[in-house]
């Protein structure tokens, strides 16, 4: 892995702010599945919307000659979640008793990856987060089961499946502690 100089990363609460950005960076990213009903930036749009309105939705964004090249978002999630809810096994109540912060989405132009980039969007996310738990979803076929391994090797551990959306693949629920 190479390190990517000359990148910005912006942070905002605000979805209106990076919207834009974060449904551009999107419909790169997932070209290849956007022929899918789940993988179609209309729902993405939707998705995120939804996800934007939620307390405590966050996004980091990184930039490099002013255009946006990855993304992460996420939302705080508590007791009784939906999230949880459709998670199973039943996740252990020491994750679910309490808030824990649920990464909804990272993202990175073909082109930068392997640069470092998703990490570190991916870890200024979750600086300035006071959850004691970061939990998030990956379809463990991504990029043939590499994405997977990729959040296993940041610390996350296999914890459940989850179905969102009938029109979604079954993904693996991952966490950690943040």
């Amino acid at each position: 892995m190479t390190t990517a100089p000359g990148i910005k990363l912006r942070s905002s609460a605000v979805l209106d702010e990076v919207r834009a950005d974060l449904i551009d960076v999107y419909a790169e990213v997932r070209a290849p599945l956007l022929h899918l009903p789940n993988y179609q930036v209309t729902a993405f749009g939707e998705r995120l919307d939804r996800h934007g309105g939620e307390p405590g939705f966050e996004a980091v964004l990184a930039y490099a000659d002013g255009h946006a090249i990855g993304y992460a978002y996420g939302n705080r999630i508590g007791h009784g979640d939906r999230y949880w809810q459709r998670t199973s096994p039943t996740p252990a109540e020491e994750y679910t008793s309490g808030p824990a912060f649920a990464l909804k989405e990272i993202g990175v132009r073909p082109a930068w990856r392997g640069t470092g980039t998703a990490r570190r969007i991916h870890d200024a996310l979750l600086a300035t987060r006071d959850e004691p738990y970061v939990t998030l979803m990956v379809n463990p076929s991504a990029g043939d089961g590499k994405v997977h391994t990729l959040y296993r090797s940041w610390g996350y551990e296999d914890i459940g499946r989850s179905q969102p959306s009938p029109a979604s693949p079954v993904l693996t629920v991952m966490i950690r502690a943040n």
